[in-house]
């Protein structure tokens, strides 16, 4: 399956681009339907698009509850505000949840880049006790943990792909405000329309 250049694309990498003297910049909020049917959100570390697309990488622990949560409901989306820009980027889409039991060589290839671009320390986070269980000992400590950098994903490392299918652009500066919505043509290529709407 192709994709032609999404237009929203360029919008992101730009306001990323001005943004980027701003550490948060980088954080997103992610929001899953959760298994009881409310919302769940949570902020995460954008960490590029997947090559020659526009489906976005994200890094998580396959122990935390927007596993289950994509595993009932595989829709999310993403909102992302840049405070210097005054820019609000809602992408909304199908996630694909890649573990180390996934099938598709392909997909395990992108799980374990994902995993050796990450830093040591951001690594060491998929070796520590379960995220959201009772904390038995209130001396853990990161020191307890051994981590072979040369060594590929631990079980624990998770690769979300996010498929966008509708991106809402608001640009508070200048008022503008933009919907681009994609179909699939009989290809299995995907086009991307857009309309401005009202702020």
């Amino acid at each position: 399956m192709g994709t032609i250049t999404a237009p929203w694309k360029q919008l992101l990498l730009n306001a990323l681009e001005s943004n980027s003297h701003l550490k948060h910049s980088s954080y997103f909020q992610l929001a899953t339907v959760g298994c009881n049917g409310r919302p769940s959100n949570r902020t995460l570390v954008f960490r590029g698009f997947q090559e020659s697309s526009d489906k976005f990488h994200i890094n998580t622990d396959n122990r935390t509850h927007k596993i289950e949560e994509l595993k009932h409901c595989p829709f999310a989306e993403i909102c992302w505000y840049f405070t210097d820009s005054w820019e609000q980027f809602r992408i909304s889409g199908r996630v694909d949840v890649i573990d180390g039991s996934n099938p598709d060589n392909f997909k395990l290839q992108q799980r374990e880049k994902s995993w050796f671009a990450s830093s040591v320390k951001s690594r060491l986070q998929y070796l520590g006790p379960n995220p959201g269980l009772p904390r038995i000992s209130e001396h853990q400590s990161e020191e307890e943990v051994r981590l072979d950098p040369s060594i590929g994903p631990v079980a624990a490392f998770c690769l979300l792909v996010l498929d966008p299918d509708q991106v809402d652009y608001l640009n508070l500066k200048n008022n503008e405000r933009v919907k681009f919505v994609s179909t699939l043509d009989m290809n299995g290529v995907k086009n991307w329309t857009s309309e401005r709407i009202n702020p």
